[in-house]
């Protein structure tokens, strides 16, 4: 149990694990407008002080959210590995959380709530796909100076392999019309789109 209050310095991060896990129980319960500042610190067994001052606020837990969500497959670009690997990777990863119950769930939120609380949108857009796309850019950048891709500008290249991922499939996954992939089917789907996308960006 995580008492109220500052927590000595090595269970900080414990503590911030655990506020976040209640917040995700949370929102998927109640949604964003309807969950109270002081009912996840009471559920999180935390003071209203330490999540304002670890998270600024409601929006800023949100946001944490889906920055620890995002963690899970942006670490994955490593520049020691060969470029269809770490994309394979990368993408399997990207595609397993994109497609799990709870976050499609939370996007229906973001989706529903957004339009009242613009500090809600904001925090996905900054935490998630921008800083997705960021990095992406960035790996992109680092492989054309080791002329592995062709120049053509990284972030156009980031924005068409994130959405070649994602494809239409996440549409219907958003309206219901069909089950989460499991990873057999999310690696095949990932190698096919990778081996596509690398045909067009590879140097002549």
């Amino acid at each position: 149990m995580i008492k109220c209050g500052r927590p000595p310095k090595g269970n900080e991060q414990l503590s911030r694990d655990r506020l976040l896990d209640a917040a995700l129980r949370l929102f998927l319960e109640h949604g964003y407008g309807d969950l109270s500042m002081e009912a996840l610190a009471r559920d999180a067994r935390v003071s209203l002080r330490t999540i304002y001052n670890q998270f600024g606020g409601k929006s800023g837990v949100f946001g944490a959210l889906i920055r620890r969500c995002s963690d899970q497959f942006i670490d994955g670009l490593k520049d020691d590995c060969e470029l269809t690997e770490a994309l394979e990777i990368f993408g399997r990863h990207f595609l397993f959380r994109l497609t799990r119950p709870d976050v499609i769930r939370m996007r229906a939120i973001l989706i529903g709530e957004s339009a009242r609380f613009p500090d809600l949108a904001t925090q996905f857009y900054e935490h998630g796909p921008r800083r997705t796309l960021g990095r992406l850019a960035d790996y992109f950048s680092r492989q054309q100076q080791a002329g592995r891709i062709a120049a053509i500008d990284p972030h156009f290249l980031a924005d068409q392999f994130v959405n070649a991922l994602r494809g239409e499939r996440m549409q219907r996954l958003q309206l219901g019309l069909e089950s989460p992939p499991d990873e057999a089917e999310i690696a095949a789907w990932v190698a096919q789109v990778t081996r596509l996308f690398l045909r067009g960006c590879l140097p002549r």
